[in-house]
């Protein structure tokens, strides 16, 4: 099959949202949290992220096989919800993705992003690509987010 990666307009936006939601589906049980942000994002919030930041899709043989974000303040790229179809996975379409979405912004010194704390694999994923552990952020006693960076 064919991969294409394309920055996201805001005709992309349900079908981003949909796979966005259907993906977090296996945080939200890690988590036994149902209000994470992405599951409840609207499709007007997902319009407006396109609109304000920049967002990738990945398509494999014309369908969306995933997604990532990112936007840069004062130097420093916050990249996120990065997601691929669960049946996709393991083949390359997420490192690619973060590898384009980083190459969006080639004056950046300096690339963020989070985690869960319980979320080992995608730690894994990240530190695989270069990105190391900066901080912890305590959002509640069942959630921890890990806060990964990554220098050029």
């Amino acid at each position: 099959m064919s991969r294409e990666i394309q920055r996201a307009t805001a005709a992309d936006a349900a079908e981003i949202l949909d796979l966005q939601k259907l993906a977090y589906q296996s945080e939200a049980w890690l988590y036994d949290d149902w209000t994470l942000p992405p599951l409840l994002q609207t499709l007007e919030s997902m319009r407006d992220d396109i609109a304000r930041c920049i967002v990738l899709k990945a398509l494999e043989g014309g369908r969306l096989a995933g997604s990532v974000r990112a936007y840069a303040s004062e130097g420093l790229c916050h990249v996120g919800r990065l997601v691929v179809q669960t049946e996709l996975q393991g083949q390359g379409i997420g490192t690619e993705l973060m590898r384009y979405i980083e190459g969006e912004f080639p004056h950046t010194r300096r690339f963020e992003l989070f985690t869960g704390s319980r979320s080992a694999g995608n730690i894994r994923f990240y530190e695989r690509l270069g990105y190391s552990r900066a901080r912890e952020k305590v959002l509640s006693p069942a959630i921890t987010l890990v806060f990964m960076e990554k220098n050029r």
